[in-house]
């Protein structure tokens, strides 16, 4: 172990720099943990180009972190059930453990981790470097445990870079199940084959849904026959075909019970489809919440139909166990979703090839730092 950690820091909006900091002073309440895979999602995309005002200083991100137990104190090891060598995933969130949130386990609504309402909010990937701890992002070699974050032991038999998956599937999990309430013999349309929603049509299979409709563009044809392989039963081009046709020809004119929107950045569109495509009575749409302002939202056909809308927002410790088991079950083909790999010297062009800024089609980027100083770029499998 080097005197220094290597760690790529965001300075300015859609600017990064590899800087050198001092390691953390670890007590008996903290622990340190080696970066294996750090992964990148849209919301990156979102936070690197656009930081939130709210968020103050040089930020270390990455808040999909997989690693192994470095170095931990007593009372963190007894607290966790955890010894150095053990592999972790760690979720984003750093909840006070106190607050009546917390209390009940929905310590993601916890103000202690809500860097929108408090400036002082711990969250890995949103937390300046300037704060004690330092390390508070997975784009680095190593990263700061204190007492209060959340840890899931990743089994043996799941690799760092599988583990690295947690993230999108817990939140398809939570989001599909135990947001939305998808169950047997379910129909469902999912809008957008990204990671989140290839994620959703897996817990949406699991759960014994009887018709799995995923919606995507021409360039998502790649991905439109991975939603195939995962257990989608239909897939429908928005660009190609008329979407609410399809849905209904799908479903002989019902429609579905169930629309999960995972686009980004696609406007109104998708939630209007879904409207539409929602059966007669009490249908349930699921929103990511991503538009500041819906001009002419249809709240009268919202109503008539009795829809319900739900709101996607992160996931929950259940989730991300649920998870890790169905990564271990080896059930589907989640590898596939892994496609491509860089060193963290490489961040800024990482996040651009998700965000769709170059030629190559990336579902989920996982960075490592033992990649330093290689090329990186699509997985061969």
């Amino acid at each position: 172990m080097s005197d220094t950690v290597r760690a790529a820091v965001r300075v300015a909006p859609g600017t990064t720099e590899m800087q050198e900091f001092p390691f953390p002073a670890i007590d008996a309440d903290s622990a340190l943990l080696r970066v294996e895979v750090a992964g990148i999602c849209g919301t990156d995309v979102k936070m690197y180009g656009s930081p939130p005002s709210a968020i103050h200083g040089q930020v270390i991100m990455g808040h999909e972190n997989v690693g192994v137990i470095a170095q931990a104190g007593a009372r963190f090891k007894a607290r966790h059930g955890l010894s150095e060598g053990d592999r972790v995933f760690v979720e984003h969130y750093v909840g006070c453990f106190t607050c009546e949130w917390c209390r009940i386990g929905e310590y993601r609504h916890c103000a202690a981790t809500d860097w929108r309402t408090n400036p002082d909010a711990r969250r890995y990937g949103y937390t300046s470097a300037e704060n004690p701890g330092t390390l508070w992002g997975g784009f680095s070699e190593y990263m700061y445990l204190p007492w209060n974050a959340v840890l899931h032991r990743v089994p043996d038999t799941v690799t760092a870079e599988l583990a690295g998956l947690v993230t999108p599937l817990s939140n398809g999990i939570e989001w599909a199940l135990r947001a939305a309430g998808v169950g047997y013999g379910h129909t469902v349309l999912i809008q957008g084959p990204g990671q989140q929603g290839l994620s959703q049509v897996v817990a949406c299979k699991q759960a014994g849904a009887a018709r799995i409709i995923v919606s995507g563009t021409t360039r998502d044809r790649a991905r439109l026959d991975l939603a195939r392989e995962l257990g989608a039963d239909d897939v429908v081009d928005v660009l190609t075909q008329d979407p609410l046709e399809q849905v209904m020809d799908l479903t002989g004119g019902r429609g579905v019970d169930f629309v999960l929107d995972c686009t980004s950045r696609a406007g109104t569109a998708p939630v209007l489809l879904g409207i539409d495509a929602l059966v007669r009575r009490e249908g349930t749409l699921l929103v990511q919440g991503e538009l500041a302002a819906f001009p002419d939202f249809p709240i009268k056909k919202l109503t008539e139909k009795a829809i319900t809308v739900k709101s996607a927002r992160g996931h929950s410790f259940k989730s991300c166990e649920l998870a890790l088991d169905q990564l271990a079950s080896g059930r589907f083909p989640l590898e596939r979703l892994a496609t491509h790999r860089y060193g963290i010297d490489q961040v800024d062009h990482a996040i651009r090839v998700l965000a769709g800024e170059t030629e190559e089609d990336a579902i989920h980027i996982s960075l490592m730092p033992e990649l330093i100083g290689q090329a990186g770029g699509a997985v061969a499998r």
